[in-house]
């Protein structure tokens, strides 16, 4: 975490999504139930200044994502976001879908790692901002639906034709990106997509459980993993090598480096600190 600040301060409350912190981890709650969390324009803003104000903060070693009631996120709201944009001006338009996109450019560049908790429906939006995560965790009675193209819109939005084929392959990204329709769980797994499925019932037991592993483990080990595994996306193999090398010789510097060693030397198991 960046131990320098400037004049602004951290945002005490987030008025569009309900927020816990307990102990490193960070559990945000789409919080319209009787919406099936549908997104809104505040929702996405609330989203993308929380994510980026993370990595500032001491508080947060894990972000976990997850929905009231019977859904994850329906994805943009019909009426406050879809009927709205019907009257929006081109450089209106422009603003949001770059606002939509700034959300996930921020959750992949983040170097904490996100959890998303999928249950009942991930859908358009809230299909991405599970895909955006590192992890899912997904319920058995769940699935995923990339709607945008039943819309009238490409399927390319957020970033997911960007990120989608890089975890299922083109073929199966063209699918799900194309046509729209519904992917259960149990598929979204054999394809790829799931982190852990598991029974409705241990849904949140089990996402909260793999954050608590990421937040005791060698923190600053899993945001440099991440970070790596998001800029070699891009890169030729040798500067992914190159960029390896460099952050490992950093890393070999760590407190938690030092501390594997006393802890295996000492047959205990290591105190991380993430540094």
């Amino acid at each position: 975490m960046s131990p320098f600040r400037g004049s602004t301060p951290f945002t005490t409350s987030w008025e569009h999504f309900s927020l816990d912190q307990e102990d490193g981890v960070t559990t945000v709650t789409f919080n319209r139930p009787d919406r099936l969390n549908a997104l809104t324009f505040e929702t996405y803003a609330d989203l993308r200044d929380l994510v980026t104000e993370l990595p500032h903060r001491g508080d947060t070693r894990v972000l976990v994502l997850r929905g009231e009631g019977r859904a994850f996120c329906s994805g943009g709201d019909v009426d406050e976001i879809i009927g709205a944009t019907l009257s929006m001006q081109p450089h209106e338009l422009l603003a949001f879908t770059r606002m939509t996109g700034d959300v996930v450019r921020a959750m992949r560049e983040s170097p904490v790692p996100i959890v998303a908790a999928v249950h009942g429906t991930a859908a358009g939006a809230g299909s991405v901002l599970a895909l955006a995560s590192d992890f899912r965790v997904m319920a058995r009675s769940a699935k995923f639906a990339f709607l945008f193209t039943k819309v009238g819109l490409a399927g390319a939005d957020m970033g997911a034709a960007y990120l989608l084929p890089r975890l299922v392959g083109l073929g199966r990204a063209t699918q799900l990106l194309m046509l729209g329709d519904s992917l259960p769980a149990e598929q979204a797994e054999q394809w790829g997509l799931v982190s852990a499925l598991v029974d409705d019932a241990d849904l949140d037991t089990a996402a909260q459980a793999l954050a608590r592993r990421l937040a005791d483990g060698p923190w600053q080990a899993y945001s440099q993993t991440k970070a790596l595994l998001t800029r070699e996306l891009d890169m030729g193999l040798t500067a992914a090598v190159e960029l390896e090398a460099v952050t490992q010789a950093l890393l070999m510097k760590g407190e938690d480096y030092r501390e594997f060693h006393a802890a295996f030397t000492g047959k205990r198991e290591p105190n991380w600190q993430g540094r």
